[in-house]
């Protein structure tokens, strides 16, 4: 019986991941750039028992069966191949954020449950292919392997679609400054809604734009042009959100509160803070800006109706072993 606790971070696309190449390898059809939130983590420990005869999960001090655990065990197994390990896993994981609501939980969970799946193991495995099996579990958990500023590239196989760094936590001091209007689980999580991006009218130019986008937001992020990245971040999670709009079946995840933010940041912009605004797949407005400008940010948010929270997450690092034994 071996064990090891890993924690991973969520992370915040700038460039936004949606729609898959291949559902089965959860191979994107665009390349997408992210960076980690510090302070909010997933904590995963994985036990490898002989004894086991299945998988288990325990998931924020609830026993767990159904699509959570069965999903888990289908990532698990996938590990396993890996690994060539034949024993079956306990694993105990909690988040310090809301699960489920566009705060990236599940590439916090899997990039966690991997490397800590890895490091019960005993065996020394590259953060590349820590990254490729992360993939498997949710893509973007690809993203939250590596430290920082991630690129993830989509690739044509299981071994060429990875995440890695180009930029360390150090490199920029931006702060996402999110500002929760629900709590409460999505009724359609991203899992579920990859496979629609393609059924939507404006999925393939938004596809055929994002290369240009992706080096454009690289190489502000490299230079540290805040104008240049905002617009660029806007522009790419309006898209994706429009996607979303207009497949079929059609995902609408924006509440009033939602709308109401997203205006306020370009206003406040106009008057000079330096802030813009990107949105996974939920209803929670992540608000990007200079550290600088982060405190002023979170005062105005609060000034708004409809807001439950707001967390704030500077540049965070990769997964990572917390203890292994």
């Amino acid at each position: 019986m071996t064990t090891a606790t890993a924690r991973a971070h969520p992370n915040i696309a700038f460039i936004k991941y949606w729609g898959n190449a291949s559902d089965a390898l959860r191979l994107p059809v665009n390349p997408s750039i992210s960076m980690n939130l510090d302070g909010l983590y997933a904590e995963t420990t994985v036990t490898w028992d002989e004894a086991l005869p299945a998988d288990t999960l325990r998931l924020n001090g609830k026993d767990e069966a159904g699509p959570a655990l069965e999903r888990v065990q289908r990532h698990l197994h996938a590990v396993r191949q890996h690994l060539r390990l034949t024993q079956y896993a306990r694993v105990v994981s909690h988040n310090n954020f809301p699960t489920g609501t566009g705060i990236a939980s599940s590439a916090a969970a899997f990039a966690a449950l991997t490397v800590a799946a890895a490091g019960a193991s005993g065996q020394a495995v590259p953060e590349r292919a820590l990254s490729t099996l992360a993939r498997l579990g949710s893509g973007s958990a690809a993203r939250s392997v590596p430290a920082g500023f991630v690129r993830w590239f989509t690739g044509d196989s299981h071994e060429t679609s990875y995440a890695e760094s180009f930029a360390a936590p150090d490199h920029w001091a931006l702060v996402d400054v999110i500002a929760i209007v629900s709590d409460q689980h999505k009724a359609t999580g991203s899992q579920e809604g990859h496979p629609t991006a393609p059924t939507s009218d404006l999925q393939a130019a938004r596809v055929a734009g994002a290369a240009a986008r992706f080096e454009l937001c690289q190489q502000a992020i490299l230079a540290r042009d805040f104008d240049t990245f905002a617009e660029v971040v806007e522009r790419d999670s309006n898209l994706m959100h429009a996607v979303m709009m207009t497949s079929r079946p059609p995902l609408f995840y924006w509440l009033p509160a939602t709308l109401a933010l997203m205006a306020a940041v370009r206003r406040w912009r106009a008057e000079g803070l330096r802030v813009c605004y990107t949105l996974d797949a939920g209803p929670n407005v992540h608000c990007i800006c200079i550290r600088e400008d982060a405190d002023q940010v979170r005062e105005r948010l609060w000034q708004h109706s409809g807001i439950l929270e707001v967390r704030r997450a500077t540049v965070g690092g990769g997964a990572a072993l917390v203890n292994a034994g």
